[in-house]
């Protein structure tokens, strides 16, 4: 038996969202992004000056904490499901898309001035202007997208 049947419901979880990006202005005055810690972790590793050590312990709390979750949750390993499109194309071919596609966001959040998650929550929470015209640009694309993919695919992904 483990010890999550299911995930917590949206209305916990979008709480406690609020709640930590709240805490996070409220203690440092800064937005609480996934990004960050990526410049943070490129600072480190060419060996220049670090602003925010600290976001490099939120990436070690993430990778953390998601491992924790997923063997109390009973994974014993690194889960490889895609959903439709793990199940349509071949590993050989899901690689490279994969990586193509995180190489893709990471520009663009480089270029948008953070990601979608740091936009979404951070940036519209303070109402900046950049961020909400973001967000809205994140989720319309990605449901064109998914329309897209659904026309050319006949409703396979």
């Amino acid at each position: 038996m483990t010890l999550f049947l299911d995930h917590p419901e949206w209305y916990i979880l979008g709480p406690l969202f609020g709640i930590t990006v709240a805490a996070m202005y409220a203690v440092s005055n800064k937005p609480l992004g996934a990004t960050g810690f990526y410049a943070q972790l490129t600072d480190m590793i060419l060996g220049r000056p670090m602003k925010e050590a600290w976001r490099l312990w939120y990436l070690l709390g993430v990778m953390l904490g998601g491992s924790a979750a997923a063997w109390i949750g009973g994974d014993s390993g690194p889960v490889s499901y895609y959903g439709k499109m793990g199940e349509l194309l071949p590993i050989q071919a899901l690689i490279p898309i994969l990586f193509i596609g995180g190489l893709l966001m990471g520009i663009g959040a480089r270029f948008a001035g953070g990601c979608t998650s740091g936009h979404a929550l951070c940036g519209t929470s303070t109402l900046s202007p950049a961020s909400i015209v973001s967000t809205i640009v994140f989720f319309g694309v990605a449901v064109i997208v998914t329309f897209i993919l659904h026309a050319i695919t006949g409703g396979a992904l």
